[in-house]
């Protein structure tokens, strides 16, 4: 497990706060997911404490759908931790968002990504460790409060265009009257995906002044946390996590990480590197830990590294492996097997 994952995870009093507004308390949290009552007046929890709780207010929910929706309803805007008033207080909803997927940095042990492509906006939600995935219900209330923050920045009832769950996730027919739209379970994937029309609406909560207050302090705490990895090794994470969206231009990119195009330029520059450069090397390694998993196709694979079309990514592959994907899969099995022996 690294580092990441063993952070301790900040519950924030709204969460205790929505749970007495459905009639439940912390005490009965805390004696369902077995842990000490004491758990409730605690700054901080494990991960596992963390999972623990959660999976516990799925339990006494009676349903993860009905759980998602209460506790995507019920926390009270007032009692927004600092991370979600800078981007409930934002200009807009598409800024809302490239905040809340910024600062979820700062929040383990999930993460998001953003990709705008054609006439839809998709936000993907992935685990620091994907070994240590979480219960159903705390994936729900993410995604279901990236609509609930548009929903209440903008004052007017968004619905979203789909919405996806790699796990069964309760009555589903709940979850379709809360988002609006379809919502399929079992596809491997979880992400939420909106309207890119509607990022455009501006919110009647932006507030410059407190997001001018906020902004410094959280960009500090952000870049000290980052402080143990470089620029470089930043953005080839932000590639990697876009390439199969094709939405890994250095615009996009510096956004995300709250940079100019041209500060992430000259700043990458300071520690000789190249955005051009770092996308080579965040595909080259994607490819091959994808082509390392026999599951997955080579077409998949070539999808996975952002080419559109196979002979692209065959022709890549070769330049830089000197050998084809099929060739490199074989000897790498071929090892693989034999250092098992």
């Amino acid at each position: 497990m690294n580092q990441q994952t063993t952070d301790l995870i900040k519950l924030a009093p709204g969460f205790w706060t929505a749970l007495k507004r459905m009639g439940l308390s912390g005490r009965d949290i805390a004696r369902q997911a077995g842990l000490p009552v004491a758990i409730i007046n605690e700054p901080a929890v494990t991960v596992i404490q963390y999972f623990a709780i959660w999976r516990a207010y799925a339990d006494l929910s009676g349903d993860t759908a009905k759980g998602i929706v209460d506790m995507a309803t019920a926390f009270e805007t007032a009692q927004y931790p600092p991370t979600v008033l800078a981007t409930y207080h934002a200009p807009n909803y598409r800024d809302a968002l490239f905040r809340m997927v910024r600062y979820k940095q700062l929040c383990p042990p999930e993460s998001l990504s953003i990709r705008e492509e054609g006439d839809r906006c998709t936000i993907g939600l992935e685990w620091w460790d994907a070994n240590l995935a979480g219960p159903p219900v705390l994936i729900g209330v993410t995604l279901a409060y990236l609509l609930e923050l548009g929903r209440r920045g903008t004052g007017l009832r968004l619905s979203a265009q789909r919405v996806e769950f790699a796990q069964p996730m309760g009555d589903t027919r709940t979850l379709e009257a809360y988002f609006g739209c379809p919502v399929l379970v079992g596809g491997g994937r979880n992400r939420l995906t909106l309207r890119r029309s509607d990022l455009d609406r501006p919110f009647v909560s932006f507030n410059e002044e407190l997001v001018d207050m906020l902004t410094p302090a959280l960009d500090r705490t952000l870049d000290e946390r980052l402080n143990g990895r470089t620029l470089s090794e930043a953005v080839k994470h932000e590639v990697k996590r876009s390439l199969a969206g094709g939405r890994f231009d250095i615009r996009t990119v510096g956004k995300t990480l709250g940079l100019s195009d041209r500060t992430l330029q000259r700043r990458l520059a300071g520690e000789d590197a190249s955005f051009k450069g770092l996308v080579a090397q965040a595909r080259r390694e994607q490819a091959c830990a994808c082509l390392a998993d026999a599951s997955i196709g080579l077409q998949e694979v070539a999808f996975l590294v952002g080419y559109k079309d196979q002979n692209s990514f065959y022709r890549a592959f070769r330049q830089w492996e000197g050998k084809t994907p099929s060739r490199w899969r074989e000897e790498h099995s071929a090892a693989a097997h034999t250092a098992k022996q």
